[in-house]
Formats: C-alpha cells, structure tokens, sequence
C-alpha cells in the first residue's frame, strides 16, 4: 500500500503517513534544537573573536532542508487530514494551533532568510524559535489521543 494513497475513511493519516510526518517533524524540531544549543552555549574563543561552532552551519542546512520538505508535507497533509477532519471537533483545537504555527514558522524562516541585520530579523528569529520549541506541546496533544482510538470507536 502506498504510505501517501489518500484514506477513505475520514481524515485519519495511514500508518506510513504518521510515520513521515513525525520524522520529519521530529527532524526539523530536533536540527533547530541543536542549532540553537550549538549558536547560543557552545561558541568558541577564536583568535580575535567569539566564533560559531562548526557545526552549527550544518544543523541550519538540515533545520533548512527539513522546512522545505515540510512546506511540501504541510500541503500533502491539508488536503489529506486538515480539511477533511475540520467538521470533528475534538481534535481541531489542537490542529488548527499547528496549523497556524506552521503558516507562522514558515513566515518568519522566510523573514530570516531574506531580511537584512535589524529588528525585524531579531524579532522574526526570536518569534521563530520560540514558535518552534513551544510547537511540540500540541503536536504531543493532537497526536498522542491516536493511541487509544482503537478505544473510543465514537473518536
């Protein structure tokens, strides 16, 4: 079975779509942890200079390359299980929090990507990583309730 064949049952994602999803949501947490981790406590003294980590550069080019496959997830997911599960209800306070976070995330990486030294930049990084850190909390609650559906055949 293909793990992006769209279900005919509601908007529950296939156990393959779960899969892909949590990974690359668990990768892109995770590389924009270690870049924070590795861009605010483990800088080196340099010759003249406090200098990054080396290898800092490459959890940005992962956190980076993450995004952009979850732009692509993000759609795949609105068509497949956003939209479909907006008329439930127990579950759609914690999905639209993603969702907005998501839409928020995108913004601001883009603002990081493209604004110059300043204000907006400090103001978009500092939204960012604060959006994307705090993002797990829904994500654990929206996700977590999977468990036990097998339970709750009314869920």
């Amino acid at each position: 079975m293909n793990a992006f064949k769209p279900r005919t049952h509601g908007s529950r994602l296939s156990a393959g779509q779960r899969r892909a999803t949590y990974a690359l949501l668990g990768c892109a947490w995770g590389s924009g942890v270690f870049w924070l981790v590795f861009h605010y406590f483990l800088q080196r003294r340099g010759e003249f200079a406090v200098e990054p980590h080396p290898l800092e550069h490459w959890w940005l080019r992962l956190h980076g390359l993450c995004a952009f496959a979850l732009l692509f997830l993000g759609g795949l997911l609105w068509a497949l299980h956003v939209k479909p599960g907006l008329p439930w209800p127990k579950r759609r306070p914690s999905g639209l929090i993603i969702a907005f976070a998501f839409c928020a995330l995108a913004a601001t990486g883009l603002l990081l990507y493209y604004a110059d030294e300043g204000l907006l930049r400090d103001v978009s990084g500092a939204t960012h990583w604060l959006i994307g850190l705090l993002l797990a909390v829904p994500v654990a609650v929206h996700a977590l309730p999977a468990r036990y559906r097998r339970l709750d055949p009314d869920d």
